[in-house]
């Protein structure tokens, strides 16, 4: 989906183009770009890179909205270290290369009868730039998909290789899982994996002031609860994902297609045009949009369920609030909103994920709740993300690293009890600032 470069010259090397990301709203001009096809040649250009005074920098498929894997030096592209590399059944794991979409490792791990516990709404991305700007779902047990990993190999800034589990080089480990690119080029991955089960999910529509009273007890009776807001309505739709004995019962074909194309996608990007065109109509057309999707219930495999095409193109703002700030935080939002002469297309999406133990993870050391603000690309976003910026750091909140944010690295110290851990370990593992960009310097420090 992102916009990607076409790789120059032979061997998958070759002088930089401009580099795009999905949303369109990051560019890079690198001076070179490879895309190698093992962990050696990566390393090896990595090698080279240091050489010759680069820094280095990986991309995925762009989804990320912040300059996350920008560089004005080295450009390593995933397109060439792809696919799964080993499937242990008695494990319980999967060992992936690190350019990997995650479609394409979800459709082998269905093949092999086994899926990931829990994963995001987009599978376009790959399988390291996902974990490494901490890509999540909903759950109330389990969310992340970089708490999912058991294991990671790392091309570090001198060009060699380490491995890390929780066994293994475990300090790097827990901060590799999501490290921002800044302690090295991940090649691989292996992730924890179970038997393919069946979810059933259960959509319907749910009134603002409903979902928000009954919140916790949504969070606790379901495994996977999420909903989305349509600002300037008071209306609601939840999703509801739940382990199913079964049978499968994917959603019909054509019904499939009217919820998830027609009008999730085909019908939304002219609503969202008209919009853009025509600020004034948003309201009402918020209003048709919300009562659009009916309710339905479906049970088909994990990634089936989880998972959506998203074909209109946004940029996105996502905060990772304690939860019991959420719905207060929401309200807040809903407030400001409604008095303001913001016009949002965009419904916010609200979901959820248990504590963990990783250094920057949003969820580390807390229950959480994500709230993501969206607008239509080419819209003017910056007043409203500012305004939603100010009501979530109030409450706590963490930015997801991915999307727009305008945080530093004094401000997420504070916000991220191990920050000092991180820091210290990047110190050690990339002194020269090899893996260093704009953005790191601003979150991170330098």
């Amino acid at each position: 989906m992102a916009a990607s470069n076409a790789v120059g010259g032979s061997g998958g090397r070759g002088p930089g183009r401009t580099w795009r990301n999905w949303a369109g709203n990051v560019t890079a001009r690198p001076a070179r770009t490879v895309a190698p096809a093992s962990t050696e040649e990566l390393a090896a250009a990595v090698r080279t890179a240091a050489e010759d005074g680069l820094t280095v920098k990986a991309a995925g498929t762009g989804h990320s909205f912040t300059p996350a894997a920008a560089t004005e030096g080295l450009l390593i592209r995933p397109e060439r270290l792809t696919g799964v590399r080993a499937v242990d059944r008695e494990a319980h794991t999967v060992t992936v290369a690190a350019g990997t979409p995650l479609k394409h490792l979800n459709e082998t791990l269905a093949a092999h009868g086994l899926s990931l516990t829990n994963m995001g709404d987009i599978m376009e991305q790959t399988v390291s730039g996902a974990t490494s700007t901490g890509t999540h779902g909903t759950g109330r047990d389990s969310a992340s998909l970089a708490a999912q990993i058991t294991a990671l190999e790392l091309v570090t800034a001198d060009g060699s290789v380490l491995t890390s589990s929780s066994a293994e080089n475990p300090e790097i480990f827990d901060a590799a899982r999501l490290g921002l690119g800044a302690l090295g080029v991940i090649t691989e991955l292996t992730f924890a994996v179970e038997p393919e089960f069946l979810l059933t999910a259960r959509e319907e529509p749910m009134p603002f002031d409903e979902v928000t009273g009954r919140f916790d007890q949504l969070v606790a009776e379901n495994e996977h609860f999420e909903f989305y807001w349509f600002p300037h309505t008071g209306n609601c739709n939840t999703k509801r994902n739940n382990r199913s004995q079964g049978p499968a019962a994917p959603p019909g074909k054509l019904s499939g297609w009217v919820e998830d194309e027609l009008l999730s996608n085909g019908v939304f990007q002219i609503a969202c045009s008209v919009g853009r065109a025509i600020p004034a109509a948003i309201p009402g057309i918020a209003t048709i949009s919300s009562r659009a999707l009916s309710a339905r219930t479906y049970t088909d495999i994990p990634y089936k369920v989880f998972t959506s095409p998203r074909r209109v193109r946004f940029v996105e703002m996502e905060y990772a609030l304690p939860r019991e700030a959420a719905v207060a935080a929401l309200g807040e939002l809903k407030a400001m909103v409604d008095r303001s002469d913001f016009r949002v297309s965009f419904p916010v999406e609200v979901r959820t994920a248990p504590g963990d133990d990783i250094p920057l993870s949003t969820a580390s050391g807390r229950d959480t709740v994500y709230l993501a603000v969206h607008m239509y690309r080419g819209t003017p976003h910056q007043a409203y993300f500012a305004a939603t910026e100010r009501i979530m750091t109030a409450h706590g909140g963490r930015p997801h690293w991915g999307k727009l944010h305008t945080r530093d690295a004094g401000q997420l110290a504070d916000a991220y009890p191990r920050f000092g851990e991180f820091t210290a370990l990047r110190d050690r593992l990339d002194p020269e600032r090899r893996f260093a960009n704009a953005y790191l310097r601003r979150v991170l420090g330098d």
